[in-house]
């Protein structure tokens, strides 16, 4: 975030954006989109490729500016011509590359040089101007970008929505009264939530004092196994973010080798893109940040089943969304966020976990076609930064191609990759035995 306010003013940042602009300096918050390729992209087409998507989308052309007088954020625009630029680094400068900051103030999108035949390209992005529905439909445009889908031809004009993109916070287009609470409700939540808290259960900290970084492990189902687990969750009317948050429920209190029965009390944080349903709807093109959260707490008990917690978890969600608590409740969450980032020493040992698990409402849906053939675009991966504030498990689900493919990211060394592997493992055999056994329970 630049200090520098000489350029021009694009907007101030809403009251959720406020709080991404908080967190980010802590490391929660920054969107990620890596792919990578099976041979060496003309840089010229690839830079120009995504000057092209930051010329149809005003916020992606934005810098965020501190005020240290007000104390405030604004999004300052670069001017009328994107200045992005592709950097290039070889074998051999890459590991040091990776370590590197840059500070000049400059757009800069890494190329990596992987191996002899490999690349990898990363943007990087504050998620308060882009949220995991943007990310996505941003990766779709550059793909047609590189294809050859320009302005009139399915490319950055024809497949986003660049009108009037990003003007307006999600807090100025809720809904007229679906956000409304009396004061004193929402101060009674707000307690609720921070003595709900103190007595939320967490995985084991491994190191709950070095400095952290985000780190990546997926969970990959084949295809005949993501099809019976959606299919289950069908025969229930549920979400299959509710078997996701159900599967590391199980494996988080079957890590413990704790006693049969014995109750512990866990947060799972579901996010929901709104953009649907706010005023005026906006479409999933619409690059920003639309997405609220709901918090709810479950018991654990160790005997639970996947079905039976699934169809727990997510009605819970379920009903809080019916009850507006997305709306009503985004400033209380909003406000906490902050508080765990000034007084750290409110969350457990200090750790800025505020949840045991965090998933999406709704799965990204991709298929490979022979545009991601004819660029050699061999595997992608989109998700975002938890090592400030947030929970263990942040959960990035995909449906590619029909197989469940999920970048899970979690702080290190708070937790360690071995301990998280674990879980992971364990959450997947929980589904994929939940798989086996969705006609019998059904």
């Amino acid at each position: 975030m630049s200090d520098d306010g000489d350029n021009n003013l694009f907007r101030a940042v809403g009251g959720t954006e406020y709080s991404w602009c908080r967190a980010v300096p802590g490391g929660t918050g920054i969107t990620v989109l890596a792919l990578l390729v099976s041979k060496q992209p003309d840089i010229e087409i690839l830079q120009n490729a995504l000057r092209a998507l930051q010329a149809s989308h005003p916020i992606l052309n934005t810098k965020l500016h501190f005020n240290p007088a007000t104390k405030t954020f604004s999004f300052l625009s670069y001017g009328p011509t994107p200045n992005l630029r592709i950097q290039l680094f070889d074998l051999q400068s890459t590991a040091e590359i990776l370590r590197a900051k840059n500070d000049d103030g400059e757009a800069v999108s890494p190329l990596y040089c992987l191996s002899e035949a490999e690349r990898a390209l990363a943007l990087r992005l504050h998620t308060a101007a882009c949220d995991r529905t943007a990310a996505a439909a941003l990766l779709r445009g550059l793909v047609k970008e590189l294809g050859g889908g320009g302005v009139g031809e399915g490319g950055a004009e024809q497949g986003f929505e660049g009108s009037g993109e990003g003007s307006l916070g999600i807090e100025e287009i809720i809904p007229k009264g679906k956000a409304d609470k009396p004061f004193w409700a929402r101060g009674v939540d707000v307690l609720g939530y921070s003595l709900n808290a103190f007595r939320l259960s967490n995985l084991e900290f491994r190191d709950a004092v070095s400095p952290r970084s985000s780190r990546v492990v997926r969970l990959q189902i084949n295809r005949r196994d993501t099809e019976r687990l959606l299919e289950g969750c069908k025969s229930r009317e549920i979400k299959l973010c509710g078997a996701l948050a159900a599967a590391g429920l199980i494996a988080a209190r079957s890590s413990k080798n704790l006693p049969d029965h014995q109750r512990e009390k866990y947060g799972v944080v579901t996010l929901t893109n709104c953009r649907s349903i706010l005023e005026p709807p906006l479409s999933s093109q619409h690059l920003g940040f639309y997405h609220s959260a709901i918090l709810n707490t479950h018991d654990i008990t160790g005997g639970e089943t996947l079905w039976e917690l699934a169809t727990r978890t997510y009605m819970a969600f379920a009903n809080a969304k019916e009850n507006n608590k997305h709306f009503t409740d985004m400033s209380d969450l909003n406000y906490l966020m902050c508080k765990a980032i000034d007084t750290p020493g409110l969350t457990p040992s200090s750790s800025l976990r505020t949840a045991f698990i965090s998933v999406f409402e709704d799965p990204v849906v991709n298929q490979t076609d022979e545009l991601h053939k004819d660029l050699c675009l061999e595997d992608y991966i989109g998700c975002a930064s938890v090592h400030g504030v947030g929970p263990s498990i942040a959960v990035f689900d995909t449906i590619r191609d029909g197989s469940l493919d999920s970048a899970l990211v979690y702080p290190s060394p708070l937790h360690s990759r071995e301990q998280i592997q674990e879980l992971i493992d364990h959450m997947k055999r929980v589904l994929i035995d939940g798989c086996a056994n969705v006609e019998n329970e059904s």
